[in-house]
């Protein structure tokens, strides 16, 4: 599918990639990793076309379709569903279906049926790249490019898009920093380091066990040769002069011009966080009593009773747009309660990093300046320690804000939040900018921090490593879940919405959420029509499918005709992918048939 063969690219004077040489098989789920800036995202514009290398080539074949997530989506009129269906892949048999595979995925990835009729100019920049995420999805391309898709996805809808993904008939590259989602899409891993990038197949686990084992092997071949090397030295330094000893000396000198020398690893420097430990207070750090939080005069959040103590490690779950980042602010104190009450000691000191908070950091400070800001102006020798606890040395600190990476802001943002010694940590997507040693290390330091914490994240890696609680944010409420993360999701993946308890200890038991709207009555002419067409759909792409099933179970087809194979390969994987979502729509026709009593 990708052959990169010898390729050299360069920025400003620096070498990104020297004779970078991978071959990716069709049909493989690629996990593109590295540190940040170590040239991923370029990578994906090389592959697609977007850049040009300096060297060395990158062959596709001549009629693969690549299909990205657009950079940027302009607000307009145009609705989500119609940015989807404007996708509708040339390969597509009819587009009967499209309006229904649109809403399908637009629904995985957090748009009700309102939503995806709404104009994308009501939406956030991160809604609009949600939508141009599934226009990417809708395509069907042959090849996917992903650069970081869970970035702007709650929990619910990474783990939709990781089923999908699993189930997607043909090539991706995808870079991520997740590892759970790695672990669960990629059969193949793909990394960048030191300009070189090498191909392992297999998940993310197993690169990293293959990568610690070979880093061992060659860190003990580095040492056995350069006692080798010691020794003939010696020698030679000993005998260069006795003319008994002449030819045996000559003959070390010309073994050591031969020998290639083993390199030791040369390990990047470690990421650091270190956050500083408070002073112990009384339980409870918050109380919530009867509280309700929104905006304007609408509450989105009601009836809250909750508590927090200085030992809660608490994950707050539910799909974007419930409120969690809301109740994060009123925990925070950043935003007032519009009724009820928020109970907290007068010494409480939070901790509260923001979504968007490395995007608002004044890029024509240096580091010294903005956290001799933070911390009143103290000496510079304290300043600078403060910053060397999250990794950042003597000639970094006098860096320029804006020259920093997206990770290095991000670190340095959490350094500025944590100056004082929190009692509590809240904690809004803290991952989207860092890279996968960056994420150990600041779950490392989470585990080490003696305060409290309230996280929000998509990384199940880090809720499952940090998390002791979890509270769903759902319908106006925030109810405790007693339950782990798996059976969080095997409700999202059964019942699409997760059932909630109350909790064992902390929280009180929240509102009950409002009854459901009364069911929407039902066109039974229209239903019955949809029931048929897709029963009959669904008899033709069973009889093309079992046609093809046969034709690839031949096994002389392979070796007369691979590109025909292929094709068919990849036709089979579009009617599979077909069926499904025609046996989707043909039962919701037939549940609401059966709801009228006209089944």
């Amino acid at each position: 599918m990708l052959d990169i063969a010898a390729l050299t690219y360069r920025v400003g004077g620096r070498v990104l990639f020297d004779q970078a040489t991978a071959t990716i098989p069709e049909g493989h789920k690629v996990g593109l990793i590295g540190r940040n800036g170590a040239g991923k995202s370029t990578l994906l514009k090389l592959i697609e076309g977007r850049l040009e290398p300096d060297g060395g080539s990158i062959r596709l074949p001549a009629d693969v379709r690549i299909g990205t997530v657009a950079q940027e989506v302009e607000g307009g009129d145009q609705s989500p569903r119609d940015l989807v269906i404007a996708a509708t892949p040339p390969s597509a048999i009819d587009d009967w279906a499209a309006p229904a595979r649109a809403a399908q995925i637009l629904a995985g990835l957090g748009f009700d049926e309102d939503m995806q009729n709404r104009p994308l100019s009501s939406y956030s920049g991160g809604w609009r790249m949600r939508a141009a995420l599934a226009a990417a999805l809708f395509g069907d391309p042959d090849l996917l490019l992903l650069d970081e898709p869970t970035n702007h996805l709650d929990f619910e809808a990474a783990a939709w898009l990781e089923g999908f993904l699993q189930r997607w008939p043909h090539t991706i590259i995808m870079v991520s920093h997740d590892r759970d989602f790695l672990n669960s899409v990629s059969t193949g891993i793909l990394a960048v380091e030191r300009t070189r990038i090498t191909y392992h197949r297999g998940d993310y686990d197993t690169y990293e066990r293959r990568r610690a084992e070979q880093l061992r092997l060659q860190a003990a071949e580095a040492v056995k040769q350069e006692a080798a090397i010691k020794h003939m030295q010696s020698f030679i330094d000993r005998f260069r002069a006795k003319a008994s000893k002449a030819r045996q000396a000559q003959s070390r000198v010309k073994a050591l011009a031969r020998m290639t020398p083993v390199a030791r690893i040369e390990r990047d420097p470690a990421v650091r966080f270190q956050f500083p430990n408070p002073e112990e207070l009384s339980p409870p750090l918050i109380a919530l009593d009867a509280a309700a939080v929104g905006y304007t005069d609408k509450p989105i959040l009601d009836r809250l009773d909750l508590r927090l103590d200085p030992d809660d490690r608490i994950a707050l779950l539910g799909a974007n747009g419930n409120g969690k980042t809301t109740l994060a602010k009123l925990l925070a104190g950043r935003m007032a309660p519009m009724k009820g009450g928020r109970h907290a000691p007068g010494k409480l000191r939070v901790g509260y990093f923001a979504q968007h908070q490395v995007d608002e950091l004044d890029g024509s400070e240096t580091l010294l300046q903005a956290m001799s800001r933070a911390l009143g102006h103290k000496p510079e020798q304290q300043v600078r320690g403060r910053l060397g606890a999250f990794g950042f040395g003597q000639e970094r600190a006098t860096a320029r804000i804006h020259t920093l990476s997206g990770g290095e802001k991000a670190r340095l943002a959490l350094a500025l939040i944590t100056h004082d010694a929190p009692h509590l940590l809240i904690l809004d997507e803290p991952t989207n900018h860092l890279d996968m040693e960056a994420r150990d290390a600041l779950v490392e330091a989470l585990s080490e921090y003696a305060g409290a914490v309230v996280l929000i994240s998509h990384d199940r890696h880090m809720i499952e490593l940090i998390a002791d609680r979890l509270w769903v944010v759902d319908r106006g409420s925030v109810k405790a879940f007693d339950g782990d993360l798996d059976e969080y999701r095997r409700l999202l993946e059964g019942a699409g919405v997760p059932k909630q308890a109350s909790s064992k200890g902390a929280a009180k038991a929240a509102a009950a959420p409002p009854p459901p709207p009364p069911p929407a009555k039902v066109d039974v002419p229209r239903m019955r029509r949809l029931a048929r067409d897709c029963e009959l759909k669904l008899k033709q792409l069973n009889d093309e499918k079992a046609k093809l099933d046969q034709a690839l179970a031949d096994p002389t087809l392979y070796a007369s005709n691979t590109t025909k194979a292929k094709d068919l390969a990849r036709r089979q994987g579009f009617i599979a992918a077909e069926i499904a979502t025609v046996e989707a729509t043909w039962l919701e026709a037939a549940t609401a048939l059966e709801s009228a009593g006209a089944a």
